[in-house]
This record gives C-alpha cells, sequence and structure tokens, in this order.
C-alpha cells in the first residue's frame, strides 16, 4: 500500500534564496493569514489551518518529509506485526519543552484524549480497537480490522504531555462548538521545534524555537509572529510595505500586483482540497427553509437540480479567476484513487433544473439559508453569493449566512449539524479515497461520517467504504473506489464545485517549503538578508 503515497504531491517548489543569515543573528519570521488559528489544542478541529499551525508545536509518531512522504518523527520506526497490530517504537531522548521526558504514557493518553469529549479527531482511530503500552518506548495499535494505511493517518496527530494536560485541568478536549476553553485552548507546550511565546487570539500569535528540540533544525528562525488580517486588501497592503514577509491567502484579484512588484514573489500549485457544498437531508424538515413538513432535499431531483442550476466555469473564471480546476468528485488529483474518466462532470442545464424541480413538487421553488464561512476558504463568501444568484434563476431562493471560520465552524460541525445547505473544503490527510469517503458521506456512526454534515445516507456505500478499508490488491481497491464515487455521483450526495489552488506570496529573502495539503511547516522556512 505504501507505493499508493510514494507519488510527488508538492504544489510548489522550494524558492532559492541568497545565502542565509548566520544562527546568531536575529531572524524574526512575520506572517498573515485571513483568520486565526482559533485553538492552540489539536484535538479541537480537524481543520487544516489549525492542525498545520499547531503542527509546528505537537510532533505526530510519523510525519511527512518535505515531498510529503512519510518519515520517523516521535517513532523512530514501525511495523505490522500482524494484520491487525501496528507497533510503534518511540525515540529515546526525547523531552516536552518543559523538560519532562516524553514517552508511552504520553502517545496512550493522547490518543485516549482525542478518542474523547470535546475532540474533533476521532474518526482518525476509527480503526482502532485498543492502544497497548508494550513499554516505556514502545505501544502498539490495535485494529478491529487489517487497516494497511494506519501510519499515513497519523501523521496530524500530534502527542500532548499527559502530566501538563492534568496538571493544568486539561485532560479533557474543550468543545469548541459549545465555545469551551480550557489551558490547551490558549496555552501550548509539546516536543516539536516551536514553543508558544504569547497568544492574543484573532490578533496574533507568537512563537520561538524549542532549544530542547530533538531534531535538526533546518529553519534559522529566532521569532515567528503570526499575524491576523481579515481584509484582503489589508492583508495584501501589509506585505507590500514590508510589514509581514509571507501571505499565506492571497485574493486571486491580487496575484498579479504582486507578481509586478519588485522583490515579491507568488508561490502557486494545485491543492489536494476539494470545495463542496452539501445538503442536509436526515432531518423531517429542514432547519432554515421556508418549507413546512417536509425537507426537499431528501428528493434526489432536488438535489440533482440545484447541481444543474449551479454554472461551474463561471466560478471558475470570474469568482476564482482561473484558479480552480472544476470537479465532480469529493476527491480530486494527487489523492490515490482519483481517476480522470470518473470526474466527469455535467453541464448547467438551467432548464432542465427548473423541469426537475416541478416533477418533486417544488415548481415555485422554496427558500433556504446557506452558511458560508468568509475567512475559510479562496473566495468562500464570492463564491456562496455566486450559487445564490445561480439557484436564483429555477427559483431557490437562497439567504446567504456569512461568519467567520469560528462561528461557522461551530455551527455546522458535529455535533450540532446546525444546518440546511453549507459550503466546506476537505483534504483527505491520507491523501487516500477512503479518507474523503469514509469521513464525508459515510453513514454517521461516532466514528464514521463525523464530518457528513448533511446526514446522506447510503448502505451500500458504507458497505463498499468498508471494504476499500481494508483491500490491499491495488486494481481491486480501485474498483471499489470508483463503485463508491458513482453511488456519491448518482445520489448527488454532495455538489461537488472545485479544487482552489495553494496561493501564498512571500518576500524574495524567504525560503519556504510549498505543499499539495496547504500545510506549512515552519521548520523548513528561512529568512536571508
Amino acid at each position: 500500500m505504501r507505493k499508493f503515497f510514494a507519488a510527488a504531491l508538492l504544489a510548489g517548489t522550494m524558492l532559492a534564496v541568497p545565502a542565509s543569515t548566520t544562527p546568531a543573528q536575529a531572524n524574526t519570521f512575520r506572517w498573515a493569514n485571513d483568520g486565526d488559528v482559533n485553538s492552540m489544542d489539536p484535538y479541537t478541529r480537524s481543520e487544516t489551518f489549525l492542525l498545520t499551525f499547531n503542527a509546528n508545536i505537537y510532533e505526530p509518531l510519523v510525519r511527512r518529509d518535505r515531498n510529503l512522504r512519510l518519515e520517523a518523527a516521535l517513532a523512530e520506526r514501525w511495523e505490522q506485526v500482524d494484520p491487525t497490530t501496528w507497533r510503534f517504537h518511540l525515540r529515546r531522548g526525547v523531552r516536552f519543552s518543559d523538560g519532562t521526558p516524553f514517552t508511552a504514557e504520553d502517545v496512550v493518553f493522547s490518543i485516549a484524549r482525542a478518542r474523547g469529549p470535546g475532540s474533533n479527531v476521532a474518526a482518525w482511530f476509527a480503526s482502532v480497537a485498543e492502544v497497548r503500552k508494550i513499554d516505556d518506548f514502545t505501544v502498539d495499535l490495535i485494529t478491529r480490522v487489517a487497516n494497511p494505511i494506519l501510519p499515513e493517518e497519523l501523521t496530524s496527530f500530534g502527542i500532548m504531555s499527559k502530566a501538563w494536560l492534568e496538571r493544568n485541568g486539561a485532560a479533557r478536549v474543550a468543545d469548541l462548538t459549545s465555545r469551551e476553553e480550557n489551558f490547551a485552548t490558549r496555552n501550548a507546550m509539546g516536543t516539536g521545534p516551536f514553543v508558544l511565546v504569547s497568544r492574543e487570539p484573532d490578533r496574533r500569535t507568537v512563537l520561538g524555537p524549542n532549544p530542547l528540540w530533538w531534531d535538526r533544525p533546518e529553519h534559522n528562525l529566532t521569532r515567528v509572529e503570526f499575524n491576523v488580517i481579515a481584509n484582503d486588501a489589508t492583508r495584501v497592503a501589509a506585505l507590500l510595505s514590508g510589514e509581514v514577509d509571507m501571505v499565506y491567502t492571497v485574493p486571486p484579484q491580487d496575484m498579479e500586483r504582486i507578481t509586478r512588484t519588485a522583490n515579491l514573489r507568488v508561490i502557486q500549485g494545485p491543492e489536494l482540497r476539494t470545495i463542496y457544498l452539501g445538503m442536509d437531508q436526515m432531518r423531517a424538515e429542514l432547519l432554515k427553509s421556508d418549507v413546512r413538513g417536509r425537507n426537499p432535499f431528501q428528493d434526489v431531483r432536488v438535489r440533482r437540480a440545484m447541481s444543474m442550476a449551479i454554472d461551474i466555469e463561471a466560478i471558475r473564471t470570474r469568482v476564482m479567476r482561473g484558479q480552480a480546476r472544476p470537479t465532480a468528485q469529493i476527491f480530486g488529483p494527487g489523492v490515490n484513487g482519483f481517476l480522470e474518466e470518473n470526474d466527469r462532470r455535467a453541464p448547467m442545464d438551467a432548464e432542465g433544473a427548473r423541469r426537475l424541480l416541478t416533477e418533486a413538487g417544488f415548481p415555485n421553488g422554496f427558500g433556504v439559508t446557506l452558511d458560508c464561512p468568509n475567512d475559510r476558504y479562496v473566495n468562500d463568501e464570492a463564491i456562496c453569493t455566486a450559487v445564490v444568484a445561480m439557484l436564483a434563476r429555477i427559483g431557490v431562493r437562497v439567504t446567504l449566512a456569512a461568519q467567520t471560520r469560528a462561528r461557522f465552524f461551530a455551527e455546522v460541525n458535529a455535533p450540532r449539524y446546525n444546518t440546511s445547505f453549507y459550503l466546506l473544503g476537505w483534504t483527505p490527510n491520507t491523501y487516500d479515497a477512503h479518507n474523503a469517503l469514509f469521513n464525508l458521506a459515510g453513514t454517521r456512526d461516532g466514528t464514521r461520517g463525523v464530518f457528513n454534515n448533511g446526514g446522506y445516507s447510503n448502505t451500500a456505500f458504507d458497505t463498499l467504504v468498508e471494504q476499500i478499508s481494508v483491500e490491499t490488491t491495488p486494481a481491486r481497491r480501485q474498483e471499489l473506489i470508483t463503485q463508491a464515487s458513482r453511488i456519491l455521483q448518482n445520489d448527488v450526495a454532495y455538489i461537488p464545485l472545485h479544487q482552489q489552488q495553494v496561493v501564498w506570496a512571500s518576500r524574495a529573502n524567504i525560503t519556504l517549503q510549498q505543499q499539495a495539503d496547504n500545510g506549512f511547516p515552519l521548520r523548513l522556512v528561512r529568512v536571508g538578508n
């Protein structure tokens, strides 16, 4: 199975810079994004930006190198000792940044915490039946059935200190959906290359190098300042004026201007993330609609009509300025299991969509609210605004509710699923189709389908997903993935829109590594003169 993930998935290239400064010099790296991290606790939300930021402080057993290949981190090595047992041999001599030793107790405790109340990452351990400490530096993860890609599923899972969490009353994860907080929400203490220096939510977070880090630093940073600058124009202006060295989210409309500016550069490449629309197909009556006593999204004709009404080419050219690849699937190129021939999107057909709505009993359309973030994905609110106008042409009256990511995720994600119609994005962190199929479309059971916000359910699909999880023959596994994907397309379980581009911008004296998962490891950043 490992050969499935050996393909190069880099979205960009290493940026050449002049000779770097010496370690004795003060190298401050200042960067900005349109939204904040929301929590310093890596188990509170399975969201790329939160996970990649906290990965600078908390480390996994197995991490990805600059080419997205698996490499040892807190586990020096690992092996599958039998079909249902993965053994991890932990790195000796590692200390948390407060000086306490890292041991198997921290791994066992972290996994239990990640599977417990308040956690948003329990799905990573859906196949795990038991976690067993063998000795202080050996841990077995025993799965219910054979799971050949378990190490791939753990690359975003940062290990926390059992002693630190218990000492500070944070043994349980604070539930972000209920706006809970505990000590781990605004404080952090891991084994990683950086330590948390200060935290000002929604404004600035400062990191410094961890002098106790076990690995050899590739970075030359003495201080990292992360700034939240929500306004696109203000964020780009900060880069142009030299107030920040790098922008993580670049508005498509500003790319040309940045490219023409001396000593600045735009770095871009395809992202593994798919942006899609979801619909509540579970409730008998929608929470946010003018239809009473009925849920229009439970009729496949309504879902198909809405998909047919969306002009995906207009979104690509006008909203995304060409920085998107239209798609018909919930996973795209670079993800194992993707086949170009399976990614055929039906053309827009507003007249056909209106006929389908009439057949479904909605000749005059209906009203519904679209929940949308305004600081999470590239041009997310603009995409939603365009969708509102497109659906209006077939009589679907959409009220747009756009809000910051913190409020948006608390509203639409588990356990509330307080939404009827929503826009989201998903990056399979295993770079495998099973991750998207299992998490986004599997019938919700507490671990499977946690991010299936619309409650889609199909027994035949679930059976295929279970088979995919254990199948090791590549050709047969691909057949199963194709069958599962066709079920989703025929059911219109989702309305996939596009894979967006990873677009960053930086000053010319910054060396960094852009990756197709939009991860941003600060350990690979250098400041030059």
